[in-house]
């Protein structure tokens, strides 16, 4: 554990933000916002380290058909909302250990970090607790370079009702990963863009996860028995959008969000193609000026997301099959699973990881009980799903 603690320190050392603290900054009297900056002030992560718990090994955490509840306790700074940055660590890290393995569990505030950002830092950090003994530097440092539009006033400011979340009821919910190989995605793929890769007027490329997500979007309205309205929420990454382009080692924000909005009774009139077109359609348009003037619009008015208003009649996707997992390596092999924790979790919520092995995908899924449990029984999505402990 002392090397891990050692390590992470060095590490900080290259992400200096993960060690600071938010600032929140009141504006005038007679204006009724906030504005929030970074203090870079050497404050320090949060370490914990779990020890060993009775009983419990790596298979009673990846071969339950839903994920374990304690899971959630495998990860820090639980119930924490991003403006409470203030004053608890923008970075937490927590180790536990099970009878045969190890989880490390890590938290980021939002605020300063995105996914590729994330696996970013935890890619370094596996990188220099694996090469200890050698000079202690990274082969990709992050950038830390700011960038700002010419249209962005600083500071943004920021309504103050807007910062804190009233609570709320939270339904009941499960979560359950579904492995999908490499072969099966090809065929999804494939059958996609057979009925659907080109029209009259443009080469249309159906993406692999388009096919898959819309595969999962077409039985989560079948399993809901849904009759209204419905949307499928993407973030999206904005690096390589922007002219020129973002490095993809910027250390910060660079995500947006766009929306699929279509009727349940669409999505069931047609395949999981036609669903796929529509993402991908939503997806091609999303150019450099599209993204600056999402931004725009959001720097005008700062709209904070609260999981208050998020509505049942959605699904949103997070993170990507693209981020760097199964190269995590602190010097004990590679991981053999990944899991998400309780932060920004919903009913809908869609969070995609690449599989172990080459070109799989793992979306973990956290749903109803009564969707979930439906979707297992789902023949139609489940012929392309992969039972994880038939492939390790």
């Amino acid at each position: 554990m002392n090397r891990l603690k050692i390590s992470l320190s060095n590490t900080l050392n290259y992400f200096p933000v993960l060690a600071g603290r938010l600032v929140a900054s009141k504006n005038s009297d007679d204006d009724d916002t906030l504005s929030f900056f970074v203090d870079c002030s050497n404050e320090g992560a949060e370490f914990t380290h779990v020890t060993a718990v009775p009983d419990l090994n790596v298979a009673d955490i990846l071969e339950q058909t839903y994920v374990p509840k304690i899971v959630k306790y495998f990860f820090p700074l639980n119930g924490v909302r991003n403006y409470e940055g203030v004053s608890k660590p923008l970075l937490a890290v927590q180790v536990t250990e099970l009878v045969d393995g190890i989880f490390i569990g890590c938290t980021i505030n939002h605020c300063v970090a995105d996914g590729t950002s994330f696996w970013h830092f935890f890619n370094c950090w596996s990188e220099i607790t694996r090469n200890s003994n050698s000079k202690l530097i990274v082969n990709k440092p992050p950038v830390l370079d700011r960038w700002f539009p010419e249209f962005v006033a600083s500071p943004i400011h920021v309504q103050k009702h807007d910062v804190h979340e009233d609570e709320y009821d939270v339904p009941l919910l499960e979560e359950r990963v579904f492995h999908f190989s490499k072969e099966n995605i090809a065929h999804l793929k494939a059958k996609a863009n057979s009925k659907y890769g080109n029209d009259d007027q443009n080469i249309i490329c159906i993406s692999s996860l388009q096919a898959l997500l819309a595969h999962l979007w077409q039985s989560v309205i079948r399993c809901r028995n849904a009759d209204e309205n419905f949307s499928f929420k993407l973030l999206i990454g904005a690096r390589p959008r922007l002219q020129p382009p973002l490095p993809q080692g910027y250390f910060g924000n660079a995500v947006h969000f766009v929306n699929i909005t279509t009727t349940a009774r669409e999505i069931l009139e047609h395949d999981s193609g036609w669903a796929a077109l529509q993402m991908n359609k939503v997806v091609s348009t999303q150019t450099h000026e599209e993204v600056m003037n999402f931004y725009q619009s959001w720097v005008k008015n700062p709209k904070i997301v609260k999981k208050s208003e998020v509505v049942s009649n959605s699904l949103i996707a997070s993170s990507s099959p693209h981020f760097n997992v199964y190269d995590s390596d602190f010097g004990w092999g590679r991981p053999v699973a990944v899991r998400s924790g309780a932060g920004n979790k919903h009913d809908g919520k869609i969070t995609i990881f690449c599989g172990a092995e080459q070109a799989s995908i793992d979306i973990q899924a956290c749903l109803t009980p009564q969707t979930l449990h439906a979707m297992g029984y789902d023949t139609k999505f489940m012929a392309a799903v992969t039972k994880i402990h038939d492939i390790v």
